[in-house]
């Protein structure tokens, strides 16, 4: 058995589809920009069958308490929790060992999570008038079937998150990648077929997630972690050392919830209040939330293995570098999305959702004004993804639980206190500012159990960008206000929507001066990050790949720099630890 699994697996190093940090965060870039695009196109279908109504509500809705199953096992996590378990085993070649313990975990969380499945299916009747106490009857009935469609998704959610993170502890990102894509890609031809063969609203859509996660999230991940040689072990015992490991890592994680993960749910809860207020308010999020996954989410993805790595190997010096490097450069690069999406944010509305159909000018206005707000989140949502990956990476789990657990219950105040004062308006507020203060706070504690002096340069880092990102948003939006004047005549007089041309030709024009204005700021302000992102973003553009054995040679001494979202030209100089990589193993 043992020499059936060292061929495929022994030594990262030894394996060419391995990859560096730096190329690791391109192609969970692009997976999740891809994603966040196919999930504008979703959101755009969607908005096409449903606008902003009851329906689009109750469809959003479905998806509040199957998701609440996947927080109480920590299934946004599960990668999280078993990466250091697995690499534990790879950095001592024992990869028996490795089997071993996915066999262990993934068989008790498959079988925990088909229990409380079925219990939760059973439930549903009496959970959906307890949690949405205001909506009718009569959506209360739909909702339960809605609701108990979407909840068997779970179980194929939560075994594929181990799949995954049994591909990315051996580097391999691009099967993993595909995922989310083929999970929207689902959602889309389930409500395109369901619409056409005459499925009532939302439940094509909701067939078509399930689909989604049945073949994207496990059925492709299967195959991508037997591809890395990944088999289930025989004989092996129920409760074994790194079951106890893992359980110790995610018990804290099933306790405790952050606003982070809640985030969306309450945009749910909370919006209940008003007819279409949930679609509206998910509509304006996700929206945001594609440069969220482009800078922030594939940050933190991206260098958690190499985060763990370096914890591993008790290289702490190192770990707080690299850490505080990505938090700079995301920083950076957030201040820039900030400004641009909300310069463009009423022409990309348009482009997105007006397409005729339920969705009209007067909703483009209502999700525009939302996106304003939940825009602003962008940094701390940056921030929060490499500094809470920092704390995983150490296995310090309990402390990103009590601090999220504790900002969860103050944001409960603050969602209640700005719903009440500002109604939809105030829920986008409070989603930000609960996540500002989430990241701040989560931060500081971070630099209290590490050293206060590394958060000199993100401190520096914020500030430039508060500085400059105004002065170029100021200078986008002269622009955008300038041709909204000019295109007022051309509105079409069947949607009151401005022409989809003239709309790309604004995010074109409005967007190139916002870009510019903002990196001619930062170079007048001496930015190390222009300095530092400003030679690799151009250095990667102009690569042409060369050999495959010249590629491999270098790898650990360019990729952690060639990254617009990882850190820059300082990088670890030990043999065994550039990029945070193995030793080469022996030959079979």
């Amino acid at each position: 058995m043992t020499g059936r699994l060292t061929r495929p697996l022994q030594g990262l190093e030894a394996n060419r589809a391995a990859i560096g940090m730096g190329a690791a965060a391109v192609v969970v870039a692009a997976s999740v920009v891809l994603s966040r695009l196919l999930g504008l196109v979703r959101g755009s279908i969607i908005a096409y069958f449903l606008g902003i109504s009851a329906e689009v509500d109750l469809f959003n809705a479905a998806f509040l308490i199957p998701d609440f199953l996947n927080y109480f096992l920590a299934g946004g996590y599960l990668t999280i929790t078993f990466i250091p378990i697995l690499t534990r085993y790879l950095t001592r070649n024992d990869e028996h060992g490795g089997m071993e313990a996915f066999t262990a975990i993934f068989r008790l969380l498959v079988i925990g999570v088909i229990v409380l499945s079925t219990i939760m299916w059973l439930l549903v009747p009496l959970l959906v008038p307890a949690i949405f106490s205001d909506i009718s009857a009569a959506d209360h009935r739909t909702l339960v079937g809605y609701t108990r469609l979407v909840i068997p998704a779970q179980i194929f959610f939560i075994s594929g998150s181990l799949l995954t993170a049994f591909q990315y502890a051996h580097r391999r990102f691009l099967i993993p990648a595909l995922a989310p894509l083929l999970y929207n890609v689902g959602i889309i031809l389930g409500g395109l077929i369901g619409n056409a063969v005459g499925v009532r609203g939302a439940e094509g859509f909701l067939i078509g997630a399930v689909v989604g996660a049945v073949v994207g999230t496990f059925g492709l991940q299967w195959v991508g972690a037997r591809r890395c040689g990944l088999f289930l072990t025989r004989g092996t015992a129920w409760i074994t050392s790194p079951v106890r490991q893992y359980f110790a890592m995610a018990v804290p994680l099933m306790l405790g919830q952050s606003i982070a993960v809640l985030d969306e749910s309450f945009t749910t809860f909370f919006g209940q209040f008003d007819e279409g207020a949930i679609g509206a308010l998910h509509y304006a999020r996700r929206t945001a939330m594609v440069p969220v996954g482009m800078i922030a989410q594939a940050a933190g993805v991206a260098a958690y293995p190499f985060l763990s790595n370096l914890a591993e190997r008790k290289k702490h010096e190192e770990l707080t570098i690299t850490t505080v490097e990505a938090i700079r450069n995301t920083v950076f690069v957030s201040g820039l999305a900030v400004a641009g999406v909300f310069v463009v944010a009423r022409p990309l509305i348009r482009l997105i959702y007006e397409w005729g159909g339920a969705f009209t000018a007067s909703n483009g206005d209502l999700v525009t004004d939302l996106l304003f707000l939940f825009v602003f989140a962008l940094p701390a949502w940056s921030i929060h993804q490499v500094v809470a990956r920092n704390f995983y990476a150490r296995r310090m789990m309990w402390v990103p639980v009590v601090v999220g657990t504790v900002n969860t219950v103050i944001a409960v105040g603050i969602w209640w206190r700005l719903r009440d004062a500002l109604g939809i308006y105030g829920l986008a507020l409070a989603s930000t500012v609960s996540m500002t203060l989430y990241a701040l706070s989560l931060t500081l504690v971070w630099l209290a159990l590490t050293n206060f002096r590394a958060g000199w340069p993100i401190l520096t880092a914020l500030v430039r960008t508060i500085l400059t990102g105004p002065i170029a948003l100021a200078a986008g939006f002269g622009v955008i206000l300038f041709m909204t004047g000019l295109g007022e005549g051309l509105r079409e007089s069947s949607t009151g929507s401005i022409p989809f041309g003239f709309s790309v030709l604004m995010v074109l024009v409005a967007g190139s001066v916002t870009v510019a204005v903002y990196l001619v700021a930062n170079w007048v302000t001496r930015s190390p990050e222009l300095r530092t992102l400003g030679p690799h973003i151009w250095k990667r553009i102009r690569r042409r790949p060369g050999p495959t054995r010249n590629r491999g040679a270098h790898r650990g001494t360019d990729q952690m720099g060639s990254s617009p979202i990882q850190p820059g030209p300082r990088r670890v100089e030990s043999e065994d630890a550039q990029a945070g990589t193995e030793p080469p193993a022996p030959p079979p």
